[in-house]
This record gives structure tokens, C-alpha cells and sequence, in this order.
């Protein structure tokens, strides 16, 4: 049937949203060290661009310090080159087989500018929401017009779809209180 095809495939573009969302809210960093820091961090070696995480294993040793302990010790300086040059703002040192990344306290200010970024990332996420929704409904509206789907039929699953798109605005709106809280915390 057209309407839990149409209706399955809204659930699950919306439920990617939100859980890219997320993802991106873990690329944002609060005053504390988290191994997902490092997620967006590549680094050039062996002729291809590989994840931090690929390379090694990334430790918390203290709530402002991440420890990056390589599985080969020889690509010490490009990894440290490659943290130096990324967006995060970080200093890393190396004592010859262990890196370590201090997080620095972030100041009132850039608190509230990664705030605004998380929320300029939600809207961004509901928007795509919305955009899903959209389309669902364009599409129940063409199977209602092929004759597909009745006319109350058509009504009932607008409506449905329209309660799955509030589920998923509110849980955009959860993780981004949950975050504000994070990166305001001092």
C-alpha cells in the first residue's frame, strides 16, 4: 500500500536527520574533553586520508586533556601536524609515543557563539524535517489523485505525518537543550 510505503520512508528521512543532528552536535566542543572531538580530524597517511580514530586509540586522562596513543608510532608528527592545522583551536605535544591535546577553558563568549552555532545547526535540521514532510505530503496528494489512497485515508495520514514531524522537531529541540546546557556549563 502507497500510504506505509510513503509514511516508512518519511519516519526514516526524518530519523537521519535527527541523528546527523546529534552528529554534528558532537563535533561542537564544550568545556570538556571527549574522545568525539577528534572525530572530524583527518589525517594524510599512508597515501589516504584516515580518521584519528583509525590510527590509534584517543583516551580522556582528565576532564582537559585528550591522549592520543598511535598504533604506529612513526606518524607521531603528521598526527600532531594534522591536529595543529585543524579547526579545533588545539595545541598538541608529544612525548615520543603518546600525544596529548589539552582543551582549553572556553571563555563567556565563545560559549555563547557555539550556542548559537547549535541552535543555527537545529533550525538547519528541522528544516530538513520540514522539507521530508513536504514531500510526503506531495506524495500522498498524488496517490490520492492517481486514486490510490481515499480521500480519508489521505486526511488520517497527513495527520500522522504531521505528529511523526512534531516527535522529531522536539527531539532536535531536546538535544539542542541538552547541548546549550553542556557548553554553558563551566
Amino acid at each position: 500500500m502507497p500510504q506505509e510505503v510513503t509514511m516508512k520512508e518519511a519516519r526514516e528521512k526524518m530519523d537521519k536527520c535527527v541523528e546527523a543532528y546529534r552528529q554534528e552536535l558532537t563535533n561542537i566542543r564544550t568545556g570538556r574533553a571527549h574522545p568525539g572531538l577528534l572525530d572530524s580530524v583527518e589525517v594524510e597517511v599512508y597515501g589516504a586520508k584516515m580518521r584519528l580514530n583509525q590510527l590509534g586509540n584517543v583516551t580522556v586522562p582528565d576532564p582537559h586533556m585528550l591522549a592520543i596513543d598511535l598504533w604506529d608510532k612513526s606518524q607521531i608528527n603528521v598526527v600532531e601536524k594534522a591536529l595543529r592545522a585543524s579547526q579545533l583551536g588545539v595545541n598538541p605535544s608529544n612525548d615520543g609515543r603518546l600525544i596529548r591535546v589539552p582543551i582549553p577553558q572556553l571563555t563567556e563568549e565563545r560559549r555563547r557563539g557555539l550556542v548559537k552555532h547549535a541552535a543555527q545547526l537545529a533550525e538547519e535540521a528541522k528544516v530538513a524535517v520540514r522539507n521530508v514532510r513536504r514531500h510526503a505530503l506531495e506524495a500522498i496528494k498524488a496517490h490520492q489523485k492517481d486514486g490510490d489512497i481515499p480521500e480519508d485515508d489521505a486526511h488520517k495520514l497527513s495527520d500522522e505525518i504531521q505528529k511523526v514531524t512534531d516527535k522529531h522537531i522536539a527531539a532536535i529541540d531536546a538535544a539542542l537543550k541538552h547541548k546549550e546546557a553542556d557548553i554553558m556549563e563551566v
